[in-house]
């Protein structure tokens, strides 16, 4: 499987707690971090629901 990186672009201050939760599971807690995770239908499911919070590369 291919990896995948996220970065975290905006704040999740006066989002919804289930984004927020989401957030924290993969791993994103400070703005600008960036983290690595397989392109799994579980990682892929997490980063569309908080497509408009964070960047997404492909390697």
């Amino acid at each position: 499987m291919a990896k995948i990186k996220v970065t975290k672009v905006r704040s999740v201050i006066k989002r919804p707690k289930d984004q927020k939760l989401t957030m924290e599971a993969l791993g994103l807690h400070k703005m600008g971090q960036t983290v690595e995770h397989e392109d799994s239908p579980s990682i892929l499911g997490m980063i569309n629901k908080v497509n408009h919070l964070v960047s997404v590369e492909t390697k």
